[in-house]
């Protein structure tokens, strides 16, 4: 069995990763371990702490992997090349550009066991896939406006580019559109009801992550 390290942003994406990803893994000889940021009250650290715990993870001869948000991402986190990443426009390349960047960041005689990923804009974006998991999930009466959640996912083909602003976030709108909300329950509830062949079908980086990973 291989050893694969995804180190989790918070507890939402630790039960994600257990119960949607964990099973499908297994199956491929690899055994996943989902290891809280460290120095963290659920949230991101500033790198320099993510960076010490990847190497340290790395020096047990497994492959390491993020599941962070980029919607937590802030300044005052110094990751590798952050400034100039912000003069990229398309948010897909920008990605792409701050895992380069993460990456080489990482000693090179371990760096080809790491795996740097950032989710486009959060987690809880994936469960913008389609309609029917959410009525078959929630209550009709804790809906405060299936309409606008209906109309939202079928606005975003890929639902990682739903946005990443202070009210429209997706966590955000999940809030403001089921009543009590509570993203770790009802993520994982919904994540594993969704399933992860269509959560790869309709989020384009999710899907090439889960590909990379299936690779080692």
């Amino acid at each position: 069995m291989k050893r694969l390290i995804i180190i989790c942003e918070g507890e939402t994406e630790q039960e994600f990763c257990k119960d949607v990803l964990y099973n499908h893994f297994f199956s491929r000889d690899i055994v996943i371990e989902t290891p809280l940021i460290k120095k963290s009250m659920g949230g991101i650290v500033a790198w320099e702490h993510i960076k010490s715990q990847i190497l340290l993870h790395l020096k047990e001869d497994v492959t390491v992997t993020l599941l962070i948000d980029y919607y937590g991402i802030k300044n005052y986190h110094n990751f590798p090349k952050w400034a100039e990443s912000k003069t990229i426009v398309n948010k897909i390349d920008r990605m792409t550009f701050l895992e380069n960047a993460m990456k080489e960041d990482i000693d090179d005689v371990v760096r080809f066991r790491f795996i740097p990923y950032i989710q486009l804009h959060a987690f809880e974006g994936l469960l913008f896939n389609n309609i029917e998991t959410f009525k078959g999930n929630i209550p009709d009466n804790e809906f405060t406006n299936i309409l606008e959640l209906e109309r939202t996912i079928n606005l975003h083909a890929n639902p990682e580019l739903i946005n990443d602003g202070l009210t429209t976030a997706p966590s955000k709108r999940l809030e403001s559109l089921i009543k009590g909300y509570n993203k770790i329950v009802y993520g994982a509830i919904l994540a594993e009801e969704i399933g992860l062949e269509r959560l790869r079908a309709k989020a384009v980086r999710f899907n090439e992550w889960i590909a990379k990973l299936e690779s080692i």
